[in-house]
């Protein structure tokens, strides 16, 4: 004989609202593992049989249905955090972006300075390279000229053999 799952999930949606719901191929894959995780306990299961059907562990099951009983749908859709704010805003990295495109032979250090100076912020090198690479600009190796050598240089080589 089963036992009675501890806590009865509140049902937010009809099973087949539900079972809609979970057929919606736009629907993130985390939402979804959440959602046959609901069902499993729309269909008698206690949460900690419904967790180990999609793979997680009992705790997580639980603050997975505390988030369906108060929210519904709307509970168990990620609530990502966002990070910490860029210390250049778009429109700064705008900025510096053109202010690069002027010129074609900077390097890191050189671009970092340009950032320290223009708007007071301080990165590492590796981070100045990462900016550089998201606005889509290749590192090279600046091709070796020597200042003494004479502009007919070629010329002269090819007279000579």
């Amino acid at each position: 004989m089963s036992r009675k799952a501890e806590k009865e999930p509140v049902r937010w949606l009809t099973p087949k609202k539900l079972n809609l719901k979970i057929q919606n191929k736009k629907l993130e894959a985390v939402i979804l593992r959440k959602l046959l995780f609901i069902q499993s306990l729309y269909r008698g299961a206690g949460v900690p049989q419904a967790a180990e059907t999609v793979g997680l562990s009992k705790v997580t099951g639980y603050i997975w249905l505390e988030a369906w009983n108060k929210d519904g749908l709307e509970g168990l859709k990620p609530n990502y955090g966002g990070g910490r704010p860029p210390n250049l805003s778009k429109e700064q990295k705008e900025q510096l972006k053109a202010i690069i495109e002027r010129r074609k032979d900077w390097t890191t250090k050189e671009v970092r300075e340009t950032i320290k100076e223009r708007f007071k912020v301080e990165y590492s090198i590796r981070h100045v390279s990462r900016i550089l690479r998201s606005f889509r600009m290749k590192y090279t190796k600046p091709y070796p000229y020597d200042y003494r050598k004479p502009e007919n240089a070629r010329k002269d080589l090819k007279k000579t053999c």
